[in-house]
């Protein structure tokens, strides 16, 4: 299912996978069985959604040790991204407060697909992104006193503030404290307020930047976002280049956001995004502040192990999910890792996978399949790419 989000690329994931191109964005490729844009699955008794398939053969399609850790749903959702301009700058929650955030919605009778609604589920959403090209993002906060002396050479009234908040208290409070003065709506900036930081980064630019990126990314942001707090808000946090085959894990409570580039993602099956700039969509200032993690700390970029080979293995410090990337181009049969419900997608090439019993498949480019558990251990041969998402 394609998601036609308005910063999405026109032609990045038609182009990979052999969609149609038109001029409407394509932003995301969801295959899985989240309700809201469940993929569908050509088995047996016909094609149904792959949700509706997991309740019937709950057992045999998941395993029995899924179905006691997550229950009859697909516990992960795999994803390509791609980002033409900006995302919003946003967190996802803890499965906690993701729990009761939606019973108290659904008590309060909003309807699930409300544009005011902050949860459409009951999960967290930690993620893990696959870089298919350079990648730019922004994710988690800086150290305060980095930022503070990022905001000490502008000369903007805003940025003062924001420093002296920062330098008085160089701690996750600090941190909090500036986050806050710029989202509250009873300290949120003036447009013009942010504005002046902008053409006091473009400045900066111009006469010898001491963090160019920094002042870019403002530049950046400025541009498509002109008057939001989160502009100045990205000043605040760490800068990520991933290359094509970097990844990097982002935990619930992680503020971020993905500025562009083509990628794979996966996550704990979840739809929950809480907003804090940069999008004309719904944003609840007081229950993102409620979500968010203050403390600073780089990046998590995680390096792969590889297996048998000729895959490499992404763990991430969840139980949802993991990914795996397998490259062959020696006609050989290689043993895929990974067990449980497995969603493969073909990159490149053309691939054979066989499950340990009954007949393989073939997937050329653009093409998905999904392995139930039942189907055992997986082999591949061919030439060509195949990502893999599947349940540590």
């Amino acid at each position: 299912m394609t998601q036609p989000y308005a910063w999405g690329s026109t032609t990045a994931i038609p182009e990979l996978v052999g969609l149609e191109a038109t001029d409407q964005p394509v932003a995301e490729w969801w295959l899985g069985a989240h309700p809201s844009a469940p993929s569908v699955v050509h088995a047996e008794d016909g094609a149904v959604p792959l949700d509706a398939y997991l309740s019937r053969h709950a057992e045999a399609a998941l395993g029995a040790d899924v179905v006691a850790r997550f229950g009859t749903a697909l516990p992960y959702l795999l994803k390509l991204i791609a980002a033409e301009c900006p995302l919003s700058l946003q967190v996802h929650p803890h499965v906690d407060r993701a729990r009761a955030g939606f019973d108290a919605e659904e008590e309060a009778g909003v309807p699930l697909g409300a544009a005011h609604r902050n949860y459409k589920d009951r999960n967290h959403k930690p993620e893990l992104v696959y870089a298919l090209t350079t990648f730019e993002a922004l994710c988690g906060f800086r150290a305060p006193r980095r930022a503070a002396e990022l905001l000490a050479g502008l000369d903007a009234p805003l940025a003062t503030e924001l420093h002296d908040v920062l330098a008085a208290e160089p701690s996750p409070a600090g941190i909090r404290t500036a986050f806050q003065l710029l989202l509250e709506p009873a300290t949120r900036p003036s447009a013009e307020a942010v504005g002046e930081v902008v053409e006091a980064c473009r400045a900066r630019l111009e006469s010898g930047s001491p963090s160019p990126r920094a002042d870019r990314t403002v530049a950046l942001l400025g541009e498509h976002h002109p008057g939001d707090p989160g502009v100045v808000t990205s000043l605040l946090l760490n800068p990520v280049t991933l290359q094509p085959g970097d990844a990097m894990f982002v935990p619930a409570g992680g503020v971020h956001a993905y500025l562009r580039g083509l990628a794979v993602e996966v996550m704990a099956s979840s739809d929950n995004v809480l907003r804090a700039g940069l999008t004309p969509k719904h944003i609840d200032i007081p229950e993102l502040l409620d979500n968010v993690d203050y403390v600073a700390a780089p990046p998590i970029r995680i390096a792969p192990e590889t297996f048998y080979g000729a895959t490499k293995v992404f763990y991430a410090p969840v139980d949802d999910f993991e990914l795996s990337v397998t490259t062959v181009d020696d006609d050989a049969v290689h043993r895929l890792p990974g067990r449980g419900p497995r969603v493969l997608l073909c990159l490149e090439g053309e691939l054979t996978v066989e499950p340990s019993r009954g007949p393989g498949l073939t997937l050329r480019r653009g093409a998905t399949a999904f392995a139930p558990a039942d189907d055992g251990m997986l082999t591949v041969r061919g030439r060509g790419t195949l990502i893999q998402a599947d349940v540590p």
